[in-house]
């Protein structure tokens, strides 16, 4: 820089930006809507979206919804759950808000410290005669032990629910990751690698469950006059639906440069003092996440303030753990009784990942993370 030349403002750098079609394309499903002036309601914008994310995913009985929470609250209700709910204290706080809000009560099991996801030799000790489900989360999109989980609710006669929030584009057993679990719910929402600005489906396995589900998102309506059974407002609308029209296009290019962006972090950042989460062997994986686990908190805290004096802003993704929210204080959710899960929460953070990232700014992101790393006074905890 010449001397006496001001540094321009840094650019700044977010967690995560929503990949954007081209602009015509976008204006052109809307200039469609302008004509038609259908907003909502199921429109045909709404069921070609559907249309095509079923052919895509391989998929029966998917609904277009107005966000992952409606999904999720959706989804125990259509399973008609009850009572206690086995569940993951690390996943975004809707995981366990949609528990609670349906009146049925989190219990939760500790996480495998490797895949970050709900430890199936956990579950079978959590069960109570009060237990109707189990409901866990594909942790960053990396997917659940399906098989374990299954055999536990077979032999106790246990509904499964998946959180699949994170996970499009993740496979596992040579299908959508979606296809598992009595019911699996997803999230668009623009932070999402597949976004519709906001959004969500739920996943059913019969027609049976479509159906109620059909009338369950948009108040129990069978008809203008007819209503059959309770039900809700989880209706999307068209302009939502014209965003995820002209996004499914790009999937195969977001999802290629989510990998190659992994794989740049993968080689630069080599300090002995950074361990990361174990993606599930056999799983084609959509990296919708880039998750380091840190030596404690407070290299972590050291590792986000020094990004941040950057103007690069990471993401304590998910802290804190949900076992310390006030909602969910009960016997066996104590803090206390989840210790991997609170320690992961405590020193976890999520590092830029976005369709357009420069290589350079994940350059400089590795070389940020490891400067700090290496100055950190304890550098042994890997």
């Amino acid at each position: 820089m010449e001397p006496g030349r001001k540094e321009g403002p840094k650019r700044m750098i977010p967690v995560t930006k929503p990949f954007m079609p081209p602009r015509g394309e976008f204006e052109k499903q809307i200039d469609g809507i302008w004509d038609r002036r259908m907003l909502t309601n199921n429109g045909p914008l709404v069921q070609q979206l559907e249309q095509q994310l079923r052919r895509r995913l391989g998929l029966n009985h998917l609904l277009y919804v107005s966000n992952g929470t409606i999904a999720l609250q959706i989804a125990i209700r259509v399973l008609d759950l009850h009572g206690e709910i086995i569940t993951t204290p690390f996943s975004y706080v809707a995981t366990t808000s949609s528990i609670v809000w349906q009146g049925c009560r989190p219990v939760f099991v500790d996480i495998d410290p490797d895949s970050l996801n709900i430890d199936p030799a956990r579950i079978e000790a959590a069960i109570t005669p009060q237990t109707s489900a189990i409901l866990a989360t594909h942790c960053f999109g990396n997917p659940c032990d399906t098989d374990a989980i299954a055999a536990i609710a077979a032999r106790h006669n246990l509904r499964v629910i998946y959180d699949a929030a994170h996970a499009f584009g993740t496979r596992w057993q040579g299908r959508s990751i979606f296809g598992h679990g009595d019911l699996s719910i997803t999230s668009f929402h623009a932070t999402k690698l597949f976004q519709t600005v906001e959004g969500g489906a739920i996943i059913a396995r019969t027609p049976d469950q479509e159906q109620r589900i059909r009338y369950m998102r948009n108040f129990g309506h069978k008809g203008y006059e007819e209503f059959d059974g309770l039900g809700i407002n989880g209706k999307n609308s068209e302009l939502h639906a014209a965003m995820g029209l002209c996004n499914i296009k790009y999937v195969d290019e977001v999802l290629a440069s989510r990998k190659r962006q992994a794989a740049l972090y993968d080689e630069r950042l080599q300090h002995p003092g950074i361990r990361r989460q174990q993606i599930r062997p056999g799983a084609e994986y959509n990296h919708a996440y880039y998750p380091v686990i840190l030596p404690d908190e407070p290299a972590c805290l050291a590792v986000k303030a020094a990004l941040e004096a950057e103007e690069i802003w990471p993401r304590r993704y998910f802290y804190p753990a949900l076992c310390t929210l006030d909602y969910t204080a009960a016997p066996g959710n104590a803090p206390a009784d989840l210790p991997t899960a609170v320690d992961i929460a405590s020193r976890i953070l999520c590092l830029p990942v976005y369709h357009d990232l420069e290589p350079e700014v994940q350059h400089k992101v590795a070389e940020i993370v490891t400067k700090t790393l290496e100055n950190s006074p304890n550098q042994a905890r890997a």
